[in-house]
């Protein structure tokens, strides 16, 4: 299971519209995190896994903001959400949200998906939650790499190389156990080290269909109240 299974949801234009619905999003998801336990990612978990998911899409002080805010009186209860749909041409779209009002959430999940010609379903059972792990290294650097985690007893899904980086999948409750691992033969920076959901199987739209699922999830990852997009669509 290579780099081409695409990890993430979608890449997000680099946009000013889009770069504020990354800060929106990091900065909910680490206020929740701080507010779920000790506001010290020393001491949690939760709190610790969502700053290395956000550190290299929003700047510190976002993340400061987020702990510093959580440290205060004032508590917002964000409830986690999430939505299933069938997309255009047999395409599978999951869409989690994190928000203050989960009606609004979810009329507003809705109304884009099925203008775009979706429509709600069960589809999670097409992906497979997994640790993921994306860093930069040599090809010869994947030996050492699988040899590490199993004898460390990891739950090792699969290891590959692909333009100049390693993927490694585990086991989800396996993914700081894995960090630390790699991280004790020189591996110190990931450019994804996150627990996210991956197809089963991938689906090849045709040129049209492609387009509304590219612009449906452009359209999602804008929306204040969504978090992460899932979808099984090959080269998006």
């Amino acid at each position: 299971m290579g780099r081409h299974f695409e990890v993430r949801a979608a890449a997000m234009a680099a946009t000013a519209k889009a770069k504020s619905a990354i800060y929106m999003r990091a900065s909910k998801e680490i206020y929740a995190a701080a507010k779920s336990g000790v506001p010290d990612p020393e001491s949690n978990l939760a709190l610790r896994s969502a700053i290395e998911k956000y550190r290299k899409q929003c700047p510190k002080d976002v993340i400061d903001r987020a702990i510093e805010k959580a440290k205060g009186g004032d508590a917002i209860a964000y409830l986690a959400g999430r939505y299933e749909f069938f997309g255009p041409g047999g395409s599978y779209i999951v869409v989690d949200t994190l928000s203050d009002n989960q009606n609004r959430a979810l009329t507003g999940v809705r109304t884009i998906v099925t203008r775009k010609g979706g429509k709600m379903g069960s589809v999670l059972y097409n992906f497979q939650m997994l640790g993921v792990l994306d860093f930069k290294a040599e090809e010869s650097k994947l030996q050492e790499v699988e040899d590490a985690l199993i004898l460390a007893d990891v739950d090792l899904q699969d290891a590959s190389y692909e333009d100049g980086e390693i993927q490694v999948t585990v086991a989800p409750s396996d993914l700081e156990k894995a960090k630390a691992c790699l991280k004790e033969i020189g591996i110190n920076d990931f450019e994804t080290a996150e627990v996210t959901y991956i197809p089963n199987e991938t689906v090849d739209l045709d040129d049209d269909d492609k387009a509304k699922v590219k612009a449906m999830i452009e359209e999602l990852n804008e929306n204040e109240d969504v978090q992460n997009v899932y979808h099984n669509v090959e080269n998006l």
